[in-house]
């Protein structure tokens, strides 16, 4: 099983960039590098922060992919 995510596909449609997103959720850039290209799966602590920035559930936001 893979975790996909839509972190990408959320942050360019806020039109923010990779920096000010990871300076909002108190990580660096290569965190939300590896977030989005699917190399890195957050803890649950930061999952529940990118929901919570995008206004949405963690479950919309990271699927298990089978």
């Amino acid at each position: 099983m893979k975790i996909v995510n839509q972190v990408n596909r959320l942050r360019t449609k806020e039109n923010i960039t990779q920096e000010e997103f990871a300076r909002a959720l108190g990580v660096t850039r290569q965190t939300i590098i590896a977030i989005e290209k699917g190399n890195y799966t957050p803890s649950v602590l930061l999952a529940l922060k990118i929901a919570e920035y995008f206004h949405l559930n963690v479950e919309s936001i990271f699927q298990i992919e089978k």
